[in-house]
Parts: structure tokens; C-alpha cells; sequence
């Protein structure tokens, strides 16, 4: 079931310690259960598994459930051990598991959406389940009742979802790319702002409730910060991966950022360097730098008996530049962009070596990841994916050696 893995490598890189192996079909989701040498996962496969560690070195099945249809996600609350599963004709099952995981109990199913549930929260403080799914919503139901409380629909498919377990506020992401935030209340709910950034689906949400930072992953392959307890506006743009960005994890305690992408990509990023914003990008029917004119300006094209030139825009600036005044490129980790991107030659000249140096980390994880769960206590990560592997890693080495030792004294 499950291959445990000997290799012990002495660079500062990710350590697989375990793989998982067995279900049939794509795993959506799976988390570390907390104080524990153990595991549960929901797949497409229809399963629920509870995986403890054996003397062997290698996980197995205590818990092997079956339900009615696809899991698509899952909300586990360790304190109570309840633990809540969306499926894939929108019901929301809650499950009561045993003090030796060796048991589940069905406690309630929950009517939460008419299509595939896509992200949850259990909040024990307000006992409120809140999910969002295909059919562009997101619901709140009461656990102790059993009762919908609200509902608010979006004009494309809610696809994920954090919540503030203090002040009842959800941050929902969809498939345009927005996120909007919604103050829940019982029977009600009322829409405090939208924030628009990504050029693609949002895939991955991740809210910091200590310093108010806000985390998304999108299809664009980029990462943005929103600084929602600044109330500023103020926005971080990290470029580094080559894929869809599907998973996020802040750590409080060091100031780093884990993102990890569809293709395996694993980036750390370091939230405590300074950071400045990239720039909006500027309107302009002429090259900001030469003054030739861009092929929709007719009449200047027209006038100047030139042809019209293609539009591209400096990441550093945001000035609209044609290609002749932008051929240069250039890491600018500063601004969040850790990959060679198009910059103006003016501003070319400006960059110095030490500007070029990496804030970020970048591995492989060597499968596709749907989905992370990281226990910081430890510095294990899990990760999963269609693949149908679920892998463990030791992350100690990645994130600081002081990791461990910082969470376990709180």
C-alpha cells in the first residue's frame, strides 16, 4: 500500500519520506492528522482513508469507507475528530471518527448544493459547515440543526473558499478569477468587496487570520498577496511557476510562502524580504519610449507612413513599449518575478546584480498536485493528485531548521 522511502539527501530540498498508493482514481484531497503518524484521503474513487503508520515503516488502511458518490473535498476538524465530505452530487456528509481511527460513524448529510462541492470550512466556534460548489454558490448550513442558512450565488463556479472563524468572513474564488469577500450572518450575509488580479481561474486560497493576508493561486500560474488588514489595497505579485497553482500554505513563524502547481512544482517564498509592488500597466496608442505607433493607431500609422507595431508592456514600469525597446530581459525577484520577464531597456540598465537575486525556492514534487497539507509542528507537507499517489515529505530542511522546534513551544 504504501513504499517507504530511505534516501536522505544533505541539500536544502524537500525529502520524501513516503509514498502512499492505492486508490483507484484521482485523490482531491488529503490532510496530516495532527499529533498523529497518519493520514486521510477522498478520491474520485469514492473512498474515505484513514492511513496509520505501521512498526513497518509503511501506511495502511485503518479506515476504508465507501460512499454514494466522488469525493471532491474534505474539512477535518482534529479537536472533535468530526470531519466533513463533499461529494460530487453536492451533498456534504459529516462523519464522527473514533478516538483510535479505527472507526467511523455517519452523524448528518447535508442538502449543500444542486453540483460538485468544490472547497469547505467547518467552523466549530459558530457550527457552521460553509462550502462552495458547481452550481455557483456558496451555502452555510447550521451542524447542529442540520438547517441552510443562507446561500449566495456567483455568475461563474465557486471553486474555493477560506474563512474567518473570528469575524465570519468568507473569501470565495471562482472561475473568472475573482474573489469576493462576504460577511456571513445567520439568515443573511452582505458583500463587503471583490478583488480582481488573476488573468485565470482561481485554484487555491490561503487566509493568514494573524497578520490579515489574503494568499491566492490562480490558473495564470502566478501567486498574489492581498494585504487585507493594511486596507490599503496593497497587493504582492509572485511569478515563479509554470502551471496552474493549486495548493497554498503560509507559515506564520518564518514569513514563508509554499505554493506548489499542477506540473510538481514546489516553491518557498520568502514573505520577510521587502517587496515591492509590480506596476498597473499603461494605455498608450504609441510606444511610451520611440513614439512609433502601435498597428490599431490608423491615423498616426496614416500620418507617419510607418507601420503599426505590437504592444508589449515592461514589468518594472508597466509602460507600453514595442518589442525594438524591450528585447532585454531580466529576473526581478523584488517585484515577485523569479524567471526572466520583458523590462524596458531603460529600466534594463537600472537593475543591478544583487536586484537579481532569488527570493524564492523552487523544486520538484514529480507528480501532479492537486492538493497540500502541511503540519508545521513536525515540518511534514502531504501532497496528492490525479496521479493517484499521495507522497510525504520532511520540509525541515526547506523552511529553517527552527521550524520544528518554534511551532511545538506555542
Amino acid at each position: 500500500m504504501a513504499a517507504e522511502i530511505h534516501s536522505r539527501p544533505q541539500t536544502a530540498r524537500p525529502i520524501l519520506l513516503n509514498k502512499i498508493e492505492g486508490h483507484s482514481d484521482t485523490v482531491n484531497k488529503a490532510v496530516l492528522i495532527p499529533k498523529e503518524d497518519g493520514v486521510i484521503t477522498v478520491s474520485e474513487d469514492r473512498t474515505i482513508r484513514v492511513w496509520l503508520k505501521r512498526d513497518s515503516g509503511q501506511y495502511w488502511p485503518s479506515i476504508y469507507h465507501t460512499v454514494s458518490s466522488p469525493c471532491s473535498c474534505m474539512s477535518y476538524h482534529h479537536d472533535s475528530r468530526r470531519i466533513f465530505i463533499g461529494q460530487d452530487n453536492g451533498a456534504v456528509v459529516e462523519f464522527l471518527i473514533s478516538e483510535d481511527f479505527n472507526k467511523m460513524n455517519h452523524v448528518k448529510t447535508y442538502p449543500a448544493h444542486q453540483n460538485r462541492v468544490s472547497d469547505m470550512v467547518f467552523s466549530l466556534e459558530s457550527e457552521w459547515v460553509v462550502s462552495t460548489g458547481h452550481d455557483k454558490s456558496v451555502s452555510w448550513m447550521c451542524t447542529q440543526s442540520g438547517s441552510m442558512l443562507g446561500r449566495h450565488y456567483f455568475t461563474a463556479w465557486a471553486s474555493c473558499l477560506q474563512y474567518d472563524h473570528e469575524t465570519q468572513h468568507a473569501f470565495v474564488g471562482d472561475y473568472s478569477g475573482q474573489i469576493t469577500l462576504l460577511k456571513l450572518e445567520r439568515q443573511t450575509y452582505s458583500t463587503i468587496t471583490t478583488l480582481k488580479g488573476h488573468e485565470g481561474s482561481i485554484g487555491t486560497l490561503w487566509w493568514d487570520p494573524v497578520q490579515r493576508l489574503l494568499f491566492s493561486g490562480a490558473s495564470d500560474h502566478s501567486v498574489i498577496m492581498w494585504d487585507i488588514g493594511g486596507r490599503k489595497g496593497r497587493t504582492l505579485l509572485l511569478q515563479g511557476h509554470h502551471e496552474r497553482v493549486q495548493a497554498l500554505r503560509y507559515l506564520q513563524l518564518t514569513r514563508q510562502l509554499l505554493s506548489c502547481s499542477a506540473d510538481g512544482g514546489i516553491a518557498v517564498w520568502n514573505m520577510d524580504a521587502q517587496r515591492e509592488e509590480a506596476p498597473q500597466w499603461l494605455d498608450s496608442d504609441s510606444c511610451q519610449k520611440c513614439e512609433q505607433p502601435f498597428f490599431w493607431n490608423i491615423k498616426q500609422m496614416w500620418d507617419t507612413k510607418t507601420l503599426g507595431l505590437r504592444q508589449h508592456h515592461c514589468r518594472k514600469c508597466g509602460q507600453a513599449v514595442c518589442g525594438k525597446c524591450s528585447s532585454k530581459r531580466s529576473t526581478y525577484p523584488i517585484m515577485g518575478f523569479e524567471f526572466p520577464v520583458r523590462v524596458c531597456d531603460a529600466c534594463f540598465d537600472t537593475i543591478k546584480e544583487e536586484d537579481r537575486t532569488a527570493l524564492a525556492t523552487f523544486h520538484e514534487g514529480k507528480h501532479n498536485i492537486a492538493h497540500m497539507d502541511m503540519d508545521p509542528s513536525r515540518g511534514l507537507m502531504v501532497t496528492c493528485g490525479s496521479d493517484r499517489i499521495v507522497k510525504i515529505w520532511d520540509m525541515t530542511q526547506v523552511v529553517g531548521c527552527s521550524l520544528a522546534t518554534g511551532f511545538s513551544s506555542r
